[in-house]
């Protein structure tokens, strides 16, 4: 058994608004339910979802913990009845709803994986939100294969440089956005056979062309607005556009015709609201299929910068800034 404190340093939300608002309070060390382990925090990752719950636009689902928090790496200290695949003294990395931002957070059994041999706990603890979110979407809604091609907009994001090194990883021919120069290099250097500047060069005009006009088989976006309609225009036949959030907004005219002439898939999802049993099934892919690659090396997270956990407001000022490569984490 371990010997744990009743109370913890905790990150909670004063009031929707900046990052400002993100300041360290005292909880009550939480005890893990049926199903559920307790894991000791040694690092979390910090997420665009996180940023919309503090401005007050991201609810947690019932039941969940209303601090940030979408990704643990640590130590399970404890574990609640039937669980059976874990034990005390267990190093993982889990997927949570919530109670992320803190020194100690439940986490669902299914939801937790090993923390892959060579990588550190900050490393561990970037993995589940950004490897979930594009095996379900890239791969599961999405289908991407082998030989076909692949365009993640936002691919210096967290979820972008995921999303680069699995699809070449596995096979297919890689194209991304990024708002600068050196965004996009970086994104060269992870995979990507050509990544542009978005905000000087059309992405559609040059992909077409690199395409030899055929388009892009599976488009992740995270952007919507009007890349809606460019989607559209650049993906080929039988194409499948996979939308995971709508950062320039979820409202756009469209004309579906070449949707219905190319006989596209437009689909997405969100990946909070799920159910445990549907997350638990992503993680048994994710350790069968990915955990491998990480642990040979031919994938790393990408790390942008460490923050210690009482100054998650600093590090929300970094993920507002938009000027990160890769993903940003809190240390306990």
């Amino acid at each position: 058994m371990v010997d744990l404190p009743q109370e913890m340093t905790a990150i909670e939300i004063s009031g929707f608004g900046g990052p400002e608002v993100l300041r360290p309070g005292r909880r009550p060390v939480p005890s893990p339910d049926r199903g559920e382990v307790l894991i000791r925090v040694a690092a979390a990752g910090v997420n665009r979802p996180d940023v919309l719950q503090r401005m007050g636009n991201y609810a947690p689902p019932p039941g969940a913990s209303d601090l940030p928090g979408l990704e643990v790496a640590g130590e399970i200290v404890a574990v609640g009845e039937d669980v059976t695949d874990w034990a005390v003294g267990q190093q993982v990395c889990a997927l949570v709803a919530g109670g992320g931002y803190a020194e100690y957070c439940i986490a669902p059994a299914p939801q937790c994986l090993p923390v892959p041999s060579g990588l550190e706990m900050a490393e561990a603890a970037v993995l589940p939100e950004t490897f979930f979110t594009v095996w379900t979407n890239v791969f599961d809604r999405g289908r991407l294969r082998k030989g076909e091609t692949f365009l993640v907009h936002g691919g210096a994001s967290g979820i972008g440089t995921t999303a680069i090194q699995l699809a070449r990883a596995l096979g297919a021919r890689v194209f991304a956005t990024a708002g600068d120069d050196e965004k996009c290099r970086a994104c060269e250097g992870l995979g990507a056979e050509r990544a542009i500047n978005y905000r000087s060069e059309d992405y559609v005009e040059i992909i077409r062309e690199a395409s030899g006009g055929r388009g892009v088989d599976v488009i992740l976006d995270m952007v919507g607005g009007d890349y809606i309609p460019r989607n559209i225009a650049l993906a080929a036949p039988e194409g499948r556009i996979v939308f995971i959030a709508f950062l320039r907004g979820a409202s756009q005219e469209v004309n579906f015709a070449p949707v219905m002439m190319k006989r596209l898939t437009i689909t997405g999802s969100t990946l909070r609201p799920r159910s445990i049993a549907e997350k638990g099934a992503i993680a048994i892919s994710l350790k069968a299929s990915v955990w491998p690659l990480i642990e040979a090396g031919s994938i790393r997270p990408v790390m942008d910068s460490t923050f210690p956990l009482a100054e998650a407001a600093a590090a929300h000022r970094r993920i507002d800034d938009s000027a990160h490569v890769g993903k940003i984490v809190l240390v306990t």
